[in-house]
């Protein structure tokens, strides 16, 4: 795949800041980038840089879910079709010391007026800890030792890694502006609202120091420069968390097992063959990924050890799979951006690029002005509930789509006396399930999952741990047997809480053209 670098990137924002540039249109045959003509710009730009950490994963269809028997009988993942577009996604685990650049930064821009915001965003060291085993010394020092730098961060719930996830794109984009000489980098003026965040500076209301700005072509704004846009092509998209269906894509690696367009024999883990030990005979016998073979054998014998570790290992430890990704099994698990729900695949569900989580916001203006918050500097959004004349979209949150909301509950939703669709601070008025009208919210998502996953009228009596904010966990860790390591598995957990064996990768959108080669 062609990779521009940074300075390649630089000699195309030089053509697109000088002007020079005379294409024409091939539509009107009026000059390009020419304020005799109107001054209708286009950018030479045309190719999507790979972020720092990034690995390209060229998409396509495949089998997702477990092909084998079930072994738990949770039938949470039928094997079905889907095709995942082209994509990037970390080479490894955000380590720790990524993280603590990211706390550094945020204790720097926002420790002495907003301290809330920098303790919010620390792990739990106390994870570590079990009522019945002896881990002071990770408590202590698995997150600040620089022993374990190029270690997993763990005890990072999911809101905390996906606004590292934003924090990441702002200072990738931010470098991006400084060395093309478009802002400058001043980190003694380094507070809340002067802190660059892209969204912020794509919607016109940036609050730091501009150096030196484009051009600006059209002959309307009086020879007035103008900032870098998206239609530049020169910003990357936003880092994110992975969909359920990248990440598994991705950890199959499926371009060693293709042959003329046939998927010649579907892996079940990140590498070939059925087994946790390697084939080859160099490395014959050894372990392929850090994780727990049977209940007390965490890493072998003395002087023999299996997979040479007990808790966590450095992220480039092993062998990477196909896409080069390393513990795409075993380690840490892992975040994903989904929504947990046990059907997969739902019928009238998508069959590209399937995602559950959904919520579509929309900026909020004020006097034809975008939003800012004063306390952080960033915008702020709104739901886009009043948007009603769609075909694609009915409603913001669309969570629930398909498994939680009225169409798919089991029970009479026309019926308002058959059924309770509670607050979770409201309650029925009665034991029969006659509703409250006054505290009845038929359109409260969290009201219809109660309804979908709940058995009874009384909100105590709970079926289910399924709820809107539980997210989907992929691949096994150091402290799970090898079932959990098969790429087609999958679990849930609570995205506002944390654990010792989830840590996280982060993705990106891949714009353009979908082929690598």
């Amino acid at each position: 795949m062609k990779k521009l670098s940074i300075a390649s990137l630089l000699l195309v924002a030089a053509v697109v800041m000088t002007g020079c540039s005379k294409q024409k249109s091939a539509t009107t045959g009026w000059n390009y980038n020419d304020p005799d003509w109107g001054g209708f710009e286009v950018s030479d730009y045309n190719e999507q840089i790979t972020a720092p950490g990034l690995v390209f994963i060229e998409g396509g269809s495949f089998t997702m879910g477990r092909v084998s028997d079930d072994s738990r009988f949770q039938w949470n993942n039928v094997a079905h079709n889907v095709t995942v577009s082209s994509f990037y996604l970390d080479e490894t685990e955000v380590t720790n010391q990524s993280y603590r650049e990211y706390v550094y930064w945020m204790r720097r821009a926002y420790g002495e007026e907003y301290p809330e915001r920098v303790r919010a965003i620390y792990p739990d060291t106390n994870c570590w800890r079990d009522k019945l085993a002896w881990r002071e010394g990770f408590v202590d020092y698995y997150f600040q030792s620089p022993i374990y730098d190029q270690y997993p961060v763990v005890g990072v719930t999911w809101e905390q890694a996906s606004k590292y996830c934003i924090w990441r794109t702002d200072r990738v984009n931010e470098k991006i502006l400084v060395d093309m000489g478009v802002i400058a980098l001043d980190l003694t003026d380094l507070r809340g609202e002067n802190a660059f965040q892209t969204d912020v500076y794509l919607a016109g209301q940036y609050r730091g120091e501009v150096k030196r700005e484009l051009d600006n072509l059209d002959p309307a704004a009086g020879g007035e420069p103008r900032q870098v846009r998206r239609e530049d092509g020169i910003l990357v998209p936003h880092y994110r968390l992975p969909t359920e269906a990248e990440w598994e894509f991705a950890a199959l690696g499926m371009i060693g097992n293709t042959y003329d367009e046939r998927i010649v024999e579907h892996k079940t883990y990140p590498w070939a063959g059925s087994s946790v030990r390697s084939a080859n005979k160099k490395y014959y016998g050894q372990f392929l990924a850090n994780f727990k073979r049977s209940r007390g054998d965490a890493m072998g014998v003395a002087g023999n050890l299996n997979d040479g570790w007990d808790y966590t290992c450095p992220v480039k430890w092993y062998f990477p799979n196909d896409y080069g990704l390393y513990n795409m099994a075993g380690n840490v698990s892992e975040w994903c951006m989904d929504v947990y729900r046990k059907d997969q695949n739902p019928v009238g569900g998508e069959d590209q690029n399937p995602f559950r989580g959904n919520v579509y916001r929309t900026p909020t203006f004020i006097d034809e002005e975008i939003a800012i918050n004063d306390t952080t500097g960033s915008i702020i959004y709104k739901n886009v509930d009043d948007d009603l004349n769609r075909r694609n979209y009915r409603q913001a949150d669309n969570i629930n789509y398909l498994d939680g909301d009225y169409a798919s509950n089991i029970y009479d939703y026309t019926n308002k006396g058959a059924i309770t669709a509670w607050t979770n601070n409201d309650e029925p008025e009665d034991d029969r399930g006659t509703v409250n009208e006054e505290n009845n919210n038929l359109n409260n998502p969290d009201s219809v999952t109660n309804m979908m996953y709940r058995r009874n009228t009384k909100p105590t009596e709970v079926t289910s741990l399924l709820n809107n904010k539980v997210r989907v966990v992929k691949g096994g860790s150091w402290n799970d047997r090898a079932y959990w390591m098969q790429a087609g598995t999958r679990r849930f957990y609570d995205q506002d809480r944390s654990t010792s064996w989830i840590g996280f990768r982060c993705a990106m959108d891949r714009l353009g053209p979908r082929a690598g080669k």
